[in-house]
C-alpha cells in the first residue's frame, strides 16, 4: 500500500530536503517509485538518491512511497489545479473499489470543507494529505484502518504513515492522527477537527434475532466490499470464530480464497486450524516456525510497530509471519479478523467488569472500540505494508463498529460467568452456516496459541529481566543504531 508524508516548513523555507529525508525512513520492502510534490510540481524517481537531486522550492510538500502491488494503483501524487494530493488506502462503494481521480477530490477549490465532506461521505480504509500553497490538509477514515501520525517542532509541522519518518526530521513527540478527523496545517497552527466519529449513546432496543440478522448482513457486505476487485485473496487464519466467519463470507464469492496459518511448532491450535479449513472446504497454507525464528524476527517487528509494548509485539510476530507467507505465495491482499473482540465483548476483562453493572461493561467496550486503531490496526497495517501485502479488515468498517456500539451488552455477554462471550457474533456465524465446532470455540489470543508469548518470556528470563524491560532495551538499541529517537 502507498505510504505518505507531508511537511510544512515553519520558517517559510523550502521543505524538499525534509520531505525526502522522511521518505527515506519509511519501512516497506519494495517500491516502484519515490515521489514528492508541491502545489505546482511533482518529481518521481526509482531511488531516494535520485530524488535528492531535485528542489521543489516550496514550503509545503507531500510525498509517497508507491508499492509493487495491485495493478489498479493509480500513480501518485495526483496533481490538481493548484494543489497536489496523496491518498493511501481504498475507498469502497456498492460496486467495489473506487478509483480516485483528481476530479473526485478537487480540494483546492474548497479546502477544508471539501476534505470534511469527503471523510463524512466516503467509506473505506484511507488517509490523505494535500499540499496547497501555504497549508497542508489531511484526513483519516473513521475507523482508522490505515496508520497516520503527526507532530511538530520549531522548524516543521508534519504527517507520515510511520512515526520514524517524523523522528527522522527531529520531531520527537509524535501522535496518532485521530480517525474521522481532518487537519489544516500551516506555519503557525496544527488544527484538528472531528468529522465522523463514534458517539457514546444509549443502546438500541433490539432482540437477539434482529441483532443477528443485521450483523450478518453488515459483515457479509463488508467482506464483499473488500474483495470485490480481486481474483484471489488470502486470510490470516487461526481456525477460530473471527477469521472463520470472514473466510465463510469470502468463500461464497467468485474470489479464489486461501487460508494462511502460522505458528511455532507443536502447538495444539495448528491441528484445529487444519480441521476448520477442511470444514470450510478451503485450501490452507500452514507454516511452522522455531523459537530461533522469534529471535531472528523480533528486531524487525519492533522496528515496524515502532514501540516496545509486550502485547503488541506478541501479536505482531505472528502477523509478520502471516504477511511474509502471503507475499512468498504471491498474494497482494490479506484479510484478517482484527477488531471483533473489541466490538463484541470478546476479552475476559469485560466479564470481570460485569459485577459492576452492564453500564460499566458498555463503557469499557466503547472505549476499546474507539481505540482499536491505536491498539491493533496501525500495528498490523505497518507490518503487512512492509511485505507489500495490503491488509483489509472487514470488522474495522465504520458501519459495523457503529452498529456494534448500539448493541445492548446482554447480547454480547450474558453474565459475569460467561466464558464464551461474543454471543451475537457467535449466533450470526451459526445463522450464516458456520458449524458449532468453530462458532462456539473459546477465545484464545494469538500470542498464546502460537507459542510466541511463551518464547518471549524465555528470552527475557535468560537476560534476567521482565519481557517489557527486555523489549525496551532491544527497542532502544535498534533505534539508537538508526540514529533515531
Amino acid at each position: 500500500m502507498t505510504e505518505l508524508i507531508a511537511v510544512v516548513n515553519r520558517q517559510g523555507w523550502d521543505a524538499t530536503e525534509a520531505a525526502v529525508t522522511m521518505l527515506s525512513a519509511l519501512s516497506s520492502a519494495g517500491a516502484d517509485a519515490f515521489s514528492i510534490a508541491s502545489p505546482s510540481y511533482m518529481k518521481s524517481e526509482r531511488t531516494i538518491h535520485a530524488l535528492r537531486q531535485h528542489c521543489l522550492n516550496s514550503k509545503t510538500i507531500i510525498g509517497c512511497k508507491s508499492p509493487r502491488n495491485l495493478q489498479s494503483e493509480k500513480p501518485q501524487p495526483m496533481m490538481l489545479k493548484s494543489a497536489a494530493m496523496v491518498l493511501a488506502g481504498r475507498i469502497y462503494t456498492t460496486k467495489g473499489i473506487f478509483k480516485i481521480e483528481p476530479s473526485t477530490f478537487d480540494l483546492q477549490r474548497q479546502g477544508k470543507e471539501a476534505a470534511k465532506s469527503f471523510v463524512e461521505n466516503s467509506f473505506g480504509d484511507y488517509v490523505f494529505a494535500l499540499a496547497e500553497s501555504s497549508t497542508l490538509v489531511a484526513g483519516r477514515d473513521a475507523a482508522g484502518a490505515c496508520p497516520l501520525y503527526y507532530g511538530e517542532n520549531a522548524e516543521f509541522a508534519a504527517l507520515a504513515s510511520e512515526r520514524k519518518a517524523l523522528w527522522k526530521i527531529g520531531i520527537d513527540k509524535s501522535y496518532s492522527f485521530p480517525p474521522g478527523h481532518v487537519a489544516v496545517v500551516d506555519q503557525e497552527n496544527f488544527k484538528l477537527e472531528p468529522v465522523k466519529i463514534l458517539s457514546y449513546s444509549e443502546p438500541k432496543q433490539m432482540t437477539m434475532a434482529d441483532a443477528v440478522n443485521e450483523l450478518e448482513s453488515l459483515l457479509r457486505y463488508s467482506v464483499v466490499q473488500r474483495i470485490s476487485n480481486l481474483k484471489e485473496v488470502c486470510i490470516a487464519f487461526s481456525g477460530g470464530l473471527d477469521s472463520s466467519i470472514i473466510a465463510l463470507f469470502a468463500r461464497n464469492t467468485k474470489c479464489n480464497v486461501q487460508l494462511i496459518h502460522v505458528s511455532l511448532e507443536d502447538q495444539k491450535e495448528t491441528e484445529y486450524a487444519r480441521k476448520a479449513a477442511e470444514i470450510l472446504k478451503l485450501p490452507i497454507h500452514i507454516r511452522l516456525f522455531k523459537e530461533e525464528d522469534v529471535q531472528n524476527d523480533l528486531r524487525k517487528v519492533l522496528w515496524l510497530i515502532e514501540e516496545a509494548d509486550p502485547i503488541k509485539t506478541g501479536v505482531g510476530i505472528p502477523i509478520y509471519w502471516a504477511a511474509e507467507q502471503a507475499a512468498e505465495i504471491g498474494f497482494k491482499v490479506m484479510l484478517a479478523g482484527q477488531g471483533a473482540d473489541e466490538l463484541f465483548g470478546g476479552y475476559k476483562r469485560y466479564v470481570d467488569d460485569y459485577s459492576l453493572g452492564s453500564e460499566k461493561v458498555r463503557e469499557r467496550i466503547f472505549n476499546d472500540i474507539v481505540r482499536i486503531y491505536d491498539n491493533n490496526l496501525e500495528r498490523d497495517s505497518k507490518i503487512c505494508c512492509y511485505h507489500n501485502v495490503e491488509l483489509r479488515l472487514p470488522f474495522a468498517a465504520f458501519e459495523v463498529a457503529e452498529f456494534a456500539t448500539a448493541i445492548p451488552v446482554n447480547l454480547k455477554i450474558d453474565s459475569e460467568k460467561d466464558t464464551m462471550r461474543k454471543l451475537v457474533l457467535r449466533k450470526a456465524a451459526q445463522n450464516a452456516g458456520l458449524p458449532e465446532m468453530i462458532s462456539m470455540k473459546p477465545k484464545k489470543a494469538v500470542q498464546y496459541t502460537t507459542g510466541v508469548d511463551k518464547t518471549l518470556k524465555k528470552m527475557a528470563k535468560r537476560e534476567g529481566v521482565s519481557v517489557r524491560t527486555f523489549l525496551q532495551k532491544m527497542f532502544n538499541r535498534i533505534f539508537g543504531e538508526a540514529s533515531l529517537k
